[in-house]
């Protein structure tokens, strides 16, 4: 049966959804941390910061294997493997009863979620390509920034209804819905003659062939900087805001109402791009992205957190910088490798997680009793990713 997709708006619902599952897996469960803490025997608040970080190491590692999959075997078949993996370690975290077997099921979690998390953006690359993709990838970056506005309420509500585990249960449902669409709406992107023949040698021929793209390598580098000082802020929100600013109550609707600020900056890029290009704007908003914070150092450094009020302010401005640098990245490192589009998605996302990893537990680690050490971490990042831009400036010059 031929299976036929009536829109292009359907299209970016449905890759939307897929990139969703791994925001609800990681934003759901942002109020419940404590509770989970309490349950499994945590005594230092700052393993908590593993529950993130941990999803984010498996997003990593998983893309390296269902990316050259689904260049080999097709886009669909591969996710609904990814999404059986994620279920299993999903009953894996609800049986969890330490600190260890929590982090197995967190880190097994992200393994299953690679798959749609990365096929996704290989299957937007199968059907478009240059500026109009990073338009089509900013709208459906819109709608999946939905998901955390509304995430972190859904889960304190279930928390306060149902406990912890059924955060985790209500993820299944989203998921099990998703992979339904998937299969009843959405045909295949890669066709059989593009396909390869799978061989292990794949990624290795895979990364050789990513390597040879200097734009592909600059802007997967700046991927993990930028991935890397805004996964500080995941882990650490709710430490920040409950531990600091005893807003546990609130701690929901304020990490809401951050998530607006992304998302309507995606938004924006979304009408912008095609206008002014890709290249331009993750110029622009490379340099907000590193003054904002050196401004907060200059005004805080060495001081208790401002009013939280100050604090919210500074963070949305900076996040609204961010909406602007996800998506746009993203499509830069994958516009010249459209012919490996499933390999060098995974290349892509495996060395920028990879990276952000140990620079947010790195950052993460600083922070004790004020926010300060985020936005160093944000400014080093920042004049990094400015400096890698610079870089590409300078050689494309020396080529002309």
């Amino acid at each position: 049966m031929k299976i036929i997709q009536k829109s292009e708006s359907e299209f970016i619902i449905v890759m939307a959804s897929l990139m969703s599952l791994v925001a609800l897996a990681i934003d759901a469960l942002l109020p419940a941390i404590a509770d989970i803490s309490k349950t499994i025997h945590i005594s230092d608040p700052k393993d908590n910061q593993l529950f993130i970080t941990m999803i984010f190491l498996g997003l990593g590692f998983g893309q390296l294997i269902s990316g050259p999959l689904s260049d080999s075997f097709g886009r669909k078949p591969v996710i609904y493997v990814g999404f059986m993996v994620f279920a299993l370690a999903s009953f894996i975290c609800v049986s969890a009863t330490s600190l260890e077997m929590m982090i197995f099921g967190r880190l097994l979690q992200g393994m299953g979620l690679s798959a749609p998390r990365t096929i996704s953006i290989a299957m937007v690359r199968d059907r478009f390509s240059g500026n109009y993709m990073a338009r089509v990838m900013s709208f459906i970056v819109v709608i999946f920034i939905l998901v955390p506005v509304v995430a972190p309420a859904i889960g304190k509500l279930m928390l306060d209804a149902y406990g912890w585990k059924s955060i985790f249960y209500s993820q299944l449902i989203f998921g099990l819905f998703t992979m339904i669409w998937v299969w009843k709406r959405q045909p295949e992107t890669l066709k059989i003659a593009h396909r390869k023949k799978f061989k292990f040698s794949l990624f290795i021929e895979g990364t050789k062939e990513f390597l040879k793209h200097k734009y592909a390598i600059v802007f997967t580098l700046f991927s993990g900087f930028i991935t890397g000082s805004f996964m500080v802020y995941l882990s650490a929100s709710q430490l920040i805001f409950e531990e600091q600013y005893h807003l546990k109550e609130e701690f929901p609707f304020i990490f809401a109402g951050l998530a607006i600020s992304i998302g309507f900056a995606t938004f924006l890029n979304g009408k912008l791009v095609v206008r002014l290009g890709m290249y331009k704007l993750v110029s622009i908003f490379t340099v907000a992205f590193t003054v904002i914070p050196l401004i907060y150092i200059l005004l805080f450094s060495g001081e208790n957190n401002p009013s939280i009020y100050v604090l919210i302010l500074f963070f949305g401005i900076q996040f609204f910088s961010i909406g602007f640098l996800f998506g746009n990245t993203r499509a830069l490192a994958m516009e010249s490798i459209g012919h490996i589009a499933g390999i060098g998605a995974a290349i892509n996302g495996f060395f920028s997680t990879i990276m952000a990893v140990p620079i947010a537990t790195y950052i993460g680690s600083f922070i004790e009793k004020t926010a300060l050490p985020l936005f160093i971490g944000f400014f080093v990042c920042g004049v990094i990713s400015l400096l890698l831009i610079g870089y590409l400036k300078v050689s494309y010059k020396k080529s002309v």
